[in-house]
């Protein structure tokens, strides 16, 4: 597989997939599973029949089907494919030279990832918030999947890569506005990706990143970063006090693509316990 290439054109940038990808693989990273089970479906069925206040909160399982690998699937998730792991938060604002790495990958990644469409099960969802059905989202995946299906009773808990901050002033931006900036600063630099990783990045060498460059906030200077959390960081309190209300509120909680083995939380506080008195499911 020779991986994804990036080089500028007559003044615009182009991605050429390898053969794998270009022709529409979105089941590349889709783990293996078993035949369906028509008992568990129609118990699916009744589950969400009998639910008044349904909250439904999803992991990266849910984005597989449409070409987005998560991090833990046997074979095909991130830790099985590669010894790569996802940026920390603490190395992300401390070093330049991560940040450098970090947005050179993300760079190359960017046209192909905001280019992932919703799936099945994200138009499901949000056909069942159209119907009343559905009471609250949460989702941990930051590829605006659900935004772009539709559905308005959401929250990103993890943040979305289609928004971009300035760590010094707050500035929020658009990403797609970032990547004409990029190509700007850029415009003889190429690269080609050795992998995809889950939050919009490939794989790249240093050598390759060496000689990118980086812009800064158009505002104030300061350094940027997706708005996204980071592995390491905490989620916005105020958001997490959001999510439980509408926790508290909902009969039932079905769980849609999550190993649930990563638990936003505040600093010291200790991660909430998976059982509680609502009615769970989980798929």
């Amino acid at each position: 597989m020779r991986g994804l290439i990036f080089r500028p054109t007559r003044g615009r940038w182009i991605t050429q997939m390898s053969q794998l990808r270009s022709h529409g693989s979105t089941g590349l990273f889709v783990p293996p599973s078993p035949p369906l089970d028509h008992e568990k479906i129609k118990e699916l069925q009744r589950f969400i029949s009998l639910s008044k206040k349904l909250l439904v909160m999803t992991g990266a399982g849910i984005s597989t089907e449409s070409g987005i690998p998560d991090y833990r699937s046997e074979k095909v998730g991130l830790y099985a494919r590669t010894d790569r792991r996802p940026i920390q938060h603490i190395d992300f604002i401390r070093s330049a030279p991560v940040r450098q790495r970090y947005w050179a990958r993300n760079f190359v990644g960017w046209p192909q990832f905001s280019s992932h469409q919703p799936n099945p099960a994200h138009w499901a969802l949000s056909n069942w918030e159209k119907l009343g059905k559905l009471h609250w989202l949460v989702t941990q995946n930051v590829d605006a999947l659900h935004s772009k299906a539709g559905n308005q009773r959401l929250t990103e808990l993890h943040g979305c890569m289609h928004r971009v901050l300035c760590l010094s002033c707050g500035e929020q931006t658009a990403r797609r506005v970032l990547q004409d900036r990029f190509q700007a600063l850029n415009p003889s630099w190429s690269a080609e990706a050795q992998g995809v990783a889950p939050d919009g990045d490939v794989f790249l060498t240093e050598e390759q990143v060496r000689s990118f460059r980086v812009p800064c906030c158009d505002r104030c200077g300061g350094p940027l970063k997706p708005d996204v959390v980071f592995f390491g960081d905490t989620v916005n309190p105020d958001k997490v006090d959001f999510v439980h209300q509408r926790v508290k509120e909902a009969d039932s909680l079905l769980v849609v693509g999550s190993s649930l083995q990563v638990h936003p939380h505040r600093p010291g506080e200790e991660a909430p316990n998976r059982h509680s008195e609502h009615r769970t499911h989980e798929v």
